[in-house]
């Protein structure tokens, strides 16, 4: 596919019918979208202290402190303002073009509350809706659709937004497979297939395929609450209230890790048992089993279960039942403070605010997540599952269609995948934190996998899987 083919659509092409410019307009409507258009400019137009000084005394009021506005304005840069989505006297939503992403986001505002007044940004969010009159991009054989993979990843490789690791396949058969960018920048070292990538919160994929496989062997019931496996857990209510099926669904209510206590004690957080001092005192967040909140802890306490049950430190358990039997040799936990050549270096920001993200890190990859991996060692583990070596085949649906009903009857489905429209039902999961991000889809009709690491931010591995997936084949 020829670079002309992977051009931007032009602006009208994107927006559909929506319009910035629509005479019925209210006032407090005509200035959110003045406000908005005027701030969209600056973001792609202005360097850093002219764009400070618009968001000072002309710019639309953000919530992020001083310090972050840099980081907003980076993110939002390259994105295309098409129109109002909807206008109350209390709230007026602009539909967005996100190219990163490949995909459409809303932006949501405050009305000034007099006339003059700027308006406040309250919140965006990416959404699968497109604005009336857009056609969803077309779908492609598979032929076509890596060759507008390669093109989008050398693309954006060129500009520097991706730097990282790309393996396509089908049924077990790679397709597909490069790396581009710089495992070093300093050292001028290149990404290659056999560089470890971070992969954050994809490791819970492997948590969730432990307690599995010990709810095969009958040694963990996923009804059963966690104090029956943590003896003497300090919170009375997580223990007695919390199942190990709540874990696996964000219900539990059992909170994050990240906050003031972690960065106060990271040093010292080396084992699942670490964890469990720091925070197991904590009340639930909410009733267990009534709503839905990500939840790292909860999976830091999935990984305790595992080293009760087995005997196994929680590393020891992953490699010798997970990485071993499919041949995961370059995937693991090792610390940070170890060298491991082939591990990338990460970074965070962009353009000159580029930087190592090294002191961000935890101390080790954790039940959470946070290890390493290669692209070549997830398509293993996709393949480890789908021949049923890690899970038997009744075993593995379960974890794929199984959850927990809250309290609005609605299911919470265990973390290990989910469904995109056209594309259908798939397993995997994804990862991010500063100077790492990772994806992993394994679609159950069509057999296509798509497997991206990278050494950068947040949306970097995203921006090539969203991409393919939107434009994949239904079979």
């Amino acid at each position: 596919m020829g670079t002309a083919a992977m051009a931007s659509p032009p602006a009208a092409d994107l927006c559909g019918r929506v319009t910035l410019a629509d005479p019925r307009q209210s006032p407090a409507t005509a200035a959110v979208v003045r406000s908005a258009k005027n701030w969209f400019d600056q973001i792609n137009s202005a360097d850093d202290a002219a764009y400070l000084r618009f968001i000072e005394e002309r710019g639309p009021v953000l919530a992020d402190p001083p310090d972050r506005r840099l980081d907003l304005r980076d993110f939002f840069r390259g994105f295309t303002l098409c129109g109002i989505k909807s206008a109350a006297a209390d709230a007026v939503e602009l539909w967005m073009f996100d190219p990163r992403f490949d995909t459409y986001a809303v932006i949501r505002f405050k009305p000034g509350a007099i006339e003059g007044a700027r308006p406040e940004l309250l919140s965006h969010w990416p959404t699968d809706e497109v604005p009336p009159g857009v056609a969803r991009p077309a779908k492609l054989q598979l032929p076509a659709l890596i060759r507008a993979v390669e093109a989008r990843a050398a693309t954006r490789a060129a500009s520097d937004q991706f730097s990282g690791a790309v393996l396509v396949a089908q049924r077990g058969r790679v397709l597909f497979r490069k790396a581009y960018g710089l495992a070093d920048r300093d050292r001028r070292k290149p990404n290659t297939l056999e560089t470890q990538f971070r992969f954050g919160s994809m490791g819970k994929m492997f948590t969730a395929v432990a307690i599995m496989q010990l709810v095969e062997k009958g040694k963990i019931d996923l009804e059963a609450p966690i104090g029956r496996y943590i003896l003497n857990y300090p919170n009375q209510d997580i223990a007695t209230k919390v199942t190990v099926a709540h874990l696996l669904t964000h219900t539990g209510g059992t909170g994050d890790i990240f906050g003031p206590d972690f960065d106060r004690r990271k040093a010292s957080l080396r084992s699942t048992s670490d964890y469990v001092d720091l925070y197991g005192s904590r009340p639930p967040e909410f009733a267990p089993g009534s709503r839905q909140s990500y939840s790292n802890y909860g999976f830091i306490l999935l990984g305790r279960i595992v080293e009760q049950v087995s005997g196994l430190e929680y590393d020891d358990y992953i490699q010798r039942y997970i990485f071993k039997p499919v041949g995961m040799t370059s995937t693991g936990n090792r610390p940070e403070s170890e060298r491991l050549p082939r591990r990338a270096v990460t970074y965070t920001g962009s353009g000159a605010r580029l930087k190592s993200a090294e002191d961000t890190l935890p101390l080790n990859g954790t039940a959470a997540g946070g290890g390493y991996a290669t692209v070549g060692d997830f398509h293993r583990f996709v393949g480890g599952l789908t021949s049923h070596r890690l899970l038997r085949g009744a075993t593995l649906q379960k974890l794929i269609d199984g959850g927990v009903k809250t309290a609005d009857g609605q299911l919470a489905p265990f973390d290990f995948g989910g469904t995109l429209p056209d594309a259908g039902r798939f397993i995997g999961h994804g990862g991010g934190a500063p100077g790492m991000s990772g994806s992993l889809q394994h679609f159950l009709n069509s057999g296509v996998t798509m497997i991206v690491l990278a050494n950068r931010d947040p949306g970097a591995a995203e921006s090539i899987t969203l991409f393919a997936t939107h434009r994949l084949p239904p079979n």
